[in-house]
């Protein structure tokens, strides 16, 4: 592997933040709009390429859009690989996925440094599309990867401008045609190791170790109405739409704090959307979390009801569709223990964020590394690291994968059902 200039994590691990922190960044919210497809992403994945080559990496892009960097023949099998994503939710900030890639290319110097050999190939992955910000699936180029995207069902995905995911694809120069499962590729993976930046306030230490995933899921819920004149019709008459979406948004958050979970109305449609009319349809996004299936699906039904018990009073019909759902994920606790005492007995915490190792953790042993958020603000620009707890990051994982890479074998397969 070629050398890099500051050997040191912390200097490495700056050097090439710098050259990615302007990518996709929008100088209006100081946030970053990097959706899977766009010019903005195909900077992110020139400069991943670029990353890969400058470090004498082999570098290659799967049929799914998942981009992969090598050290050592991936075909031997038992791979050690981290990574984590280079696209970004409307104005997102900086760290949430290319923290994960610049601590995973910083780690690769530093184990240069140590003059660590491995015994086994070392990978780092950059996963396409994981946060649905345009298509509206989550993970979908790992769940893809793993099977549990249907490929046609993705081609067909449309964004708010009604492009669909192959046709943007196709403009990317990718061939969406050869979208689907590739389990020879994870196969040839022993273990997978995401470091992610913590996405609330419960780390109190620059490192700490995910234990699991609560379960999640987004639903789409359409509300009926009828569009009329807002200066002529009078309130009686009316079927507005709006008033069963806005009770709908209160009794979610009441019902999810009574429950001990979190859901979130993030995104709303308004058709015909004109200032003086009343709408005919108001199509609300929801998102909800919580420590086990059983409340989640209690929640959700629990909210359902009570945005069809305010409809029927608004003359208001309500159709509540799945978009996407991922099961409780407990991460493989041997290797998690492991890691957690391999780095000084670190804090060890679950999460209510999904993650490209969450859906792996079906079909392969992963574990999650958390860097200290201070300002516990994620998926906004405020979202942050110190310089000293990146560069604890990058020594972290070096030091998981010296001894992942080094040792027997790289972990145990699993199987099981995984996110859907």
């Amino acid at each position: 592997m070629a050398a890099r200039t500051g050997y040191a994590p912390g200097a490495a691990f700056q050097e090439m933040w710098r050259e990615l922190l302007p990518l996709g960044r929008d100088a209006g919210s100081g946030g970053y709009r990097r959706f899977a497809w766009t010019p903005a992403e195909a900077e992110c994945r020139n400069w991943f390429e670029q990353a890969a080559k400058a470090r004498g990496l082999s570098h290659e892009t799967d049929r799914n859009g998942n981009q992969w960097a090598w050290l050592g023949d991936p075909a031997a099998g038992d791979a050690v690989v981290t990574g984590s994503h280079l696209d970004s939710v409307p104005d997102g900030g900086a760290f949430d996925g290319p923290l994960g890639i610049v601590s995973a290319f910083a780690a690769l110097d530093e184990l240069h440094r140590r003059g660590t050999r491995p015994r086994r190939p070392l990978g780092v992955v950059a996963f396409a599309d994981e946060e649905g910000a345009r298509f509206g699936v989550a993970c979908a180029g790992s769940r893809l990867a793993a099977g549990r995207l249907d490929p046609e069902r993705a081609r067909s995905l449309r964004d708010a401008d009604g492009t669909t995911l192959a046709r943007a694809m196709e403009r990317a120069g990718h061939d969406p045609a050869a979208l689907g499962p590739d389990p020879e590729r994870l196969t040839r993976i022993g273990v997978f190791v995401e470091l992610h930046i913590e996405q609330g306030r419960m780390l109190d230490r620059p490192v700490g170790v995910a234990s699991a995933v609560w379960p999640h899921g987004r639903w789409r819920l359409d509300f009926h109405g009828e569009a009329n004149h807002a200066g002529t019709t009078r309130l009686e008459d009316r079927r507005d739409p709006m008033l069963t979406y806005a009770n709908t948004v209160l009794a979610a958050r009441k019902k999810a704090r009574l429950a001990g979970a979190l859901a979130t109305f993030g995104k709303v449609d308004v058709r015909p959307g004109g200032v003086n009319a009343v709408p005919g349809l108001v199509r609300g996004w929801l998102d909800c979390r919580a420590p086990d299936h059983a409340t989640l699906d209690r929640l959700v039904a629990d909210i359902g009801r009570a945005a069809a018990e305010r409809g029927t009073r608004d003359r208001v019909d309500v159709e509540i569709t799945r978009e996407s759902f991922s099961p409780l994920v407990e991460f493989a606790g041997g290797l998690r223990d492991r890691l957690a005492a391999l780095l000084g007995d670190a804090p060890v915490l679950p999460t209510g964020a999904g993650h490209d190792a969450g859906v792996l953790s079906a079909d392969l042993p992963t574990a999650m590394l958390f860097v200290r958020n201070p300002t516990g603000v994620s998926h906004a620009p405020a979202e942050h690291a110190t310089e000293e707890d990146c560069a604890a990051g990058v020594t972290a994982l070096a030091d998981v994968l010296q001894a992942l890479a080094c040792q027997e074998h790289a972990g145990e397969r699993r199987g099981g059902e995984g996110p859907e």
